[in-house]
């Protein structure tokens, strides 16, 4: 299986990808990892040895076609996005299968702000999803949750430190899960 990652930040989740595959535990090669930006994930790849893209956001329309033209250079027969900040368009998704790995139990917690608003909301559990993308802001189906407590004096950083431990693991194990299945 060949993947695309696509990635925004700091990269974590794509490091991930990139050292699962290195030890032979990711099932599938990373053709590329894409951004809209110049970011750390970007550096991250380029040490890996893996090629990256950039596509700057524009008029948004026209962004989708780009990044969908640009993504199928690599043939792809996923798309993860790792941290990706961006909605994916009408054009792409209809191109592409595509998964996003998301800090929070969802349907609970959608949107950029998931470990801040499960925090706010008091929750004992929160935990990360692994689901397929749709046209909404993470409501495609689950295909994987793992569960994490919720701490007392918990900040935001270190419930999501806690939570990324938790799901680079689902993320790579759900990837291999959806090679056996294809």
């Amino acid at each position: 299986m060949r993947l695309v990652i696509l990635a925004s930040g700091v990269g974590s989740l794509a490091r991930a990808l990139f050292e699962a595959q290195a030890a032979g535990k990711l099932r599938a090669h990373i053709a590329a990892l894409g951004s809209d930006r110049d970011c750390p994930a970007v550096q991250i790849a380029k040490e890996f040895g893996v090629a990256t893209f950039v596509v700057p956001i524009t008029e948004r329309e026209h962004w989708d076609r780009a990044l969908t033209q640009t993504v199928a250079l690599f043939k792809p027969d996923l798309v993860v996005s790792a941290g990706f900040m961006r909605i994916l368009g009408p054009s792409f998704l209809a191109r592409f299968q595509a998964i996003n790995s998301h800090p929070a139990l969802l349907p609970a917690f959608p949107g950029a702000h998931a470990v801040r608003d499960a925090l706010a909301a008091r929750v004992e559990t929160t935990g990360c999803t692994v689901h397929w993308i749709d046209a909404g802001t993470d409501t495609g189906r689950v295909i994987a949750q793992a569960q994490v407590p919720v701490q007392p004096g918990d900040t935001v950083a270190t419930l999501h430190e806690r939570i990324k431990a938790v799901e680079r693991p689902l993320l790579v194990d759900t990837i291999n899960s959806l090679q056996q299945v294809g």
